[in-house]
Order: C-alpha cells, then structure tokens, then sequence
C-alpha cells in the first residue's frame, strides 16, 4: 500500500513538474515586461537582428525625412543605422523599443494614432539615439515621442490585451505550480520506504521533463512558423531571432531541470547506497 502510495505521488509530481517548469519560464521571460525586455536584449546581440533592424531604422529615417519635405542620401542613412545597431548601446535601445509590444497584448495599452489589431514596437528611441541625431538634426527633423512599426500585418486575431488574462493569473500560476509540485515531492520522499530511492525517483522525473520539454519544442516548430507567417519583411527576420531566443532560453531552463536531474539520481543512488551498509552494519 506504501509503495502504491508512493508511485501515485511520484506520477503526481511529475505531472506537477511538467506544468511548473513552463510556466516558470513563461511568467520569468514573457510575461513579464522587464523579463521580455531582456529577452529582446539578448536577440539584439544576433547580426542578423541588427542588420534587418539597420534596415527598418534606415527606412524610416528617410521616410520621416519625406514626409517632411527633405531628402535624405538612403545609403549613407543605411551606413548610420548599420553603424548603430551594431554599437553597445543597440541592445538595450531595442530591449526598451518592444516594451511597447509588450504593453499592447498584455495590458492593452494603445499607442497613439494607432486603431488597428497590429504588434507593434516603437522605434522612436533608437532613431533619437545621437548617431541618428546627427544625421536628421542637420534637417531640422525632430522625431516623434512615439514612432511605432508593425511587427505582425492587420488581424482580427490579434486584439490589444488579449493576453492581459495572462498577465493578471500568470505570477499565480507559476507560482502555485512551484508550490504543488515542491509539496508532492516532499510528500513522496515521506511515503516512500527508502529515501534515497524516492530522491532518484524525483531525478528520473527531472530527466523526463526536461526531455519532453525538447521533443515538445521541436513539435511546436511548425505552429510557429505559421505565427511567423504573419510578419514579413526585415521585421520578419527580427520576429525570427526573438523566436529563436526565446527557444533558447527555454532550453536553458529546460537544461537546468536535466541536470537537477542527474544531481538527483546521483545523490538519490549514494543515500541508497549509504543506507544499505548502515543497515547491515547494525
């Protein structure tokens, strides 16, 4: 009866595990706003997002200088923005910049002139940044408070808080799924009869959630490339590496869990070991 109790609760903890591990990672790297504002720091460091970034930064600079009866020389703009998106200070420009993205599909909050369902982020730092500042100040052009750029094309799906659900239970959420599944594995070591094989019990789940947490994403691919679908152009690329990071970060979390895992295993086997040459000690 022990043992079955003890197999109940270490499924239960697994199923636990496999939900808090996520979600974790969810609150801690999208939903919450300084965590996807990291999050879209460290893609800024891929060449790729700075170049298609240069891109769409060169694009409005001319455009804005258009729409206010200039003209500007677009390959030198192109060599400014190139320039910038590849300095130091790029990276925390564009971490600031998808704030605004941020905002729009977790809490609602519409930037000015803007009454479509579009993703946008705002440019207007990085194009207020001095290496630009040199550039249009010689005209006279002074750039908008706000400057968005749509990151997906118009969608009836895509409405302004959709995901503000998420953002209100989210902390709750992961939270809660911490807590449980911290509380079965302390209940499983409890009911199992020997300690050091319930503590590699809990490796093993480790092990598996960390696994079919990558079998999972590489199931995901092509969902998201359809999601992908949705944007087109430089922003497409930029949508790509903000992808691609996020990816990588869940690895990351993902590994963290493999290798309590194996700690677990590890140190499950040696109390097992311990424990049986102390019992036939006595």
């Amino acid at each position: 009866m022990r043992f079955l109790a003890a197999l109940l609760l270490w499924l239960l903890t697994t199923v636990a595990l496999a939900a808090a591990v996520p979600a974790l990672w969810a609150q801690a790297t999208v939903v919450d706003e300084d965590g996807y504002a990291s999050l879209a720091a460290s893609a800024a460091r891929d060449p790729r997002l700075q170049q298609a970034m240069a891109s769409e930064l060169a694009t409005q600079a001319v455009t804005l200088a258009e729409d206010n009866g200039y003209s500007l020389n677009p390959r030198l703009v192109g060599q400014v923005a190139d320039s910038y998106t590849h300095n130091e200070g790029f990276a925390g420009q564009f971490g600031q910049a998808n704030r605004i993205a941020h905002r729009w599909m977790f809490t609602g909050a519409v930037p000015s002139g803007n009454s479509t369902d579009q993703w946008l982020i705002d440019v207007a730092p990085m194009l207020n940044d001095p290496s630009f500042d040199a550039t249009l100040g010689s005209l006279d052009l002074r750039v908008p408070d706000t400057m968005t750029v749509p990151i997906t094309v118009d969608s009836p799906e895509l409405r302004p808080g959709k995901l503000r659900w998420l953002a209100s239970w989210g902390p709750w959420i992961s939270i809660g799924a911490a807590a449980v599944t911290v509380l079965l594995a302390l209940l499983t070591v409890a009911a199992a009869r020997s300690r050091g094989k319930a503590l590699t019990a809990l490796g093993v789940s480790a092990l598996l959630v960390g696994a079919a947490g990558w079998a999972g994403i590489e199931v995901a691919d092509r969902p998201l490339d359809a999601a992908l679908d949705r944007t087109t152009g430089d922003i497409r690329t930029v949508a790509e590496v903000m992808v691609e990071s996020a990816i990588d970060s869940l690895h990351h979390w993902l590994n963290v869990t493999i290798v309590a895992g194996v700690a677990l295993v590890v140190l499950g086997a040696v109390a097992a070991g311990l424990g049986s040459v102390l019992r036939r000690g006595t």
